[in-house]
């Protein structure tokens, strides 16, 4: 079956009132009921709960094979609980056909390709996957295709009850004994743990993984004792010097900063960019940059940002410190000016991933966006974006929460170079839909401007503030005279993955790609 997106859909996943992707707003107004969390009817008191080791920790819990654990990925490549939790499940428990839900996955986790080319991982529900991860899905070896949800269609699958975590572990820079975690005060310090909060509601147990043990009560708690079974304390949880990647650093190249000037050109002259705005940044070098050329446009019209939202970078922090924008709101931190401000600088405060973009909620902050400035992998002509996978149709990358907030925002700017190397970033039809044309507004590329037809009103705004912009298709063509138009890939007919529109439909889906002969 064909989506809103022209993605053929596999009948045989259309079971359990599944339904292919008809557009951003046609779940809208739908209720679900919500998955009530497994607690206990009464809490004998206890002095501690800490634990000795991870393996005595799931026993406590009942771990046995066939479940569902989750993970977050506050601490990004520098993370190493996932790998410490499965090694103790698979190779001290013995424990098999195990699920990892995640936040994300990437080359720290790499280990864990290992256990599914054992089949003893033999699920994966993720926004990221990457590194070994990535290959052995796309080579077809895990037993079900993953499945792939934004930040927001995460934590609504999870209080739709359509994910059910048997066992959350939570991957704390500091703990007291009975399990109030937070992101900082310790040497592993993540900042805001926005991720592993609707995990902590909704498990049926939580246990605390933590390398620096402080006294209760340890207050204000990211994730808060009353959800929490066990308290683990380790060596260590991770590095957080790898918090930061080279796409979470503005760019000082000529040309990704030629393209953020022109971001904050395009943003300037539409009618929304007034005193109170809203505002988001994705993580790559051109939208980061912008930043820096929008406080020049703040500046000239004596105008402040209300507030900021998402993955916050150092440079966001610098404008809350001048009082250039009144609230951060963080739900993960990208560097660690972004990790050292929570909770210290005023006004930057933390919140959970479903208040930040779960669609199916009655707030999520995306929904109250002016603007958001994200980059790409690649974009084609109906306007699709693809974050997710390679030219070479490998998974190598991650929706998180670019779906979510180019719904929600009243303007999605997408900002890329107009190739890559040898292959064209704008195209006729991407790899695979992660955010879906109708979501994305304007496109700024180093070659030229484009808006969506389906906005004539920014096309208007652009022309009144005499900024030139040309047809999509131009910039493809363009693209295409400078690198050659690619060959088509080649599938197998097996499904590696399904991803997910961020309300719950089905957006695209991963084959397995042939081998080249």
């Amino acid at each position: 079956m064909k989506n809103a997106v022209g993605r053929d859909i596999p009948e045989s996943l259309l079971t359990g009132g599944r339904e292919v992707y008809q557009g951003k707003n046609y779940m809208d107004g739908r209720y679900i009921q919500k998955a009530a969390p497994y607690t206990r009817r009464c809490e004998t008191p206890r002095e501690s709960k800490l634990t000795e080791s991870i393996a005595k920790a799931l026993k406590d819990c009942g771990a046995k094979s066939g479940m569902t654990f989750s993970f977050h990925h506050h601490l990004r490549d520098g993370d190493y609980v996932v790998n410490m939790v499965m090694k103790s499940a698979i190779e001290e428990l013995g424990l098999t056909d195990l699920t990892i839900a995640a936040t994300s996955l990437g080359a720290a986790h790499d280990p864990v390709a290992g256990y599914i080319e054992q089949g003893r991982v033999i699920g994966i529900q993720t926004s990221g996957i990457r590194g070994r991860i990535g290959e052995v899905v796309s080579a077809g070896r895990l037993k079900t295709p993953a499945v792939i949800r934004s930040h927001g269609g995460r934590p609504r699958a999870i209080e739709g009850g359509e994910v059910h975590i048997d066992i959350a572990f939570i991957a704390a820079p500091t703990s007291d004994c009975m399990g109030n975690c937070r992101g900082i005060g310790g040497k592993s310090n993540c900042g805001s743990l926005g991720y592993a909060m609707t995990d902590a509601k909704y498990a049926d147990h939580v246990v605390v993984i933590t390398d620096c043990l402080v006294d209760f009560p340890n207050m204000p708690a990211s994730v808060e004792a009353i959800d929490v079974d066990s308290v683990v304390v380790v060596g260590s949880i991770g590095d957080s010097r790898k918090i930061a990647s080279a796409a979470a650093r503005i760019s000082q190249n000529p040309r990704d900063l030629m393209m953020a000037e022109n971001v904050a050109k395009v943003i300037a002259s539409t009618p929304y960019f007034k005193d109170g705005f809203s505002f988001q940044t994705g993580v790559g070098g051109p939208s980061l940059a912008a930043n820096l050329f929008l406080e020049k446009y703040m500046d000239e019209r004596n105008i402040k940002m209300g507030w900021a939202i998402g993955g916050i970078c150092g440079p966001m922090v610098e404008l809350l410190k001048k009082g250039k924008v009144g609230k951060v709101i963080d739900v993960q931190d990208f560097d660690l000016d972004g990790v050292n401000s929570i909770n210290q600088t005023p006004g930057h405060f933390e919140m959970s991933a479903s208040q930040y973009a779960n669609p199916a909620n009655k707030g999520a902050f995306v929904n109250k966006l002016d603007y958001v400035v994200l980059a790409a992998l690649e974009i084609d002509t109906g306007f699709n974006v693809n974050v997710l996978t390679g030219s070479d149709g490998v998974l190598r990358g991650a929706p998180g929460g670019h779906p979510d907030t180019a719904a929600g925002s009243k303007c999605c700017i997408i900002v890329t170079p107009l190739i890559r190397g040898r292959m064209a970033t704008v195209c006729e039809h991407v790899v695979t839909v992660t955010t879906p044309g109708d979501c994305v507004d304007v496109l700024v590329t180093d070659y030229g401007i484009a808006v969506n037809p389906t906005r004539p009103d920014l096309a208007a705004c652009l022309d009144a503030a005499k900024i030139p912009h040309v047809t999509i298709e131009e910039l493809k063509e363009k693209a295409y005279s400078l690198v050659g138009r690619p060959d088509d890939l080649e599938w197998e007919d097996q499904v590696v993955a399904v991803l997910e529109a961020r309300d719950g439909t089905i957006l695209d889906v991963v084959r397995k790609i042939k081998p080249y002969t």
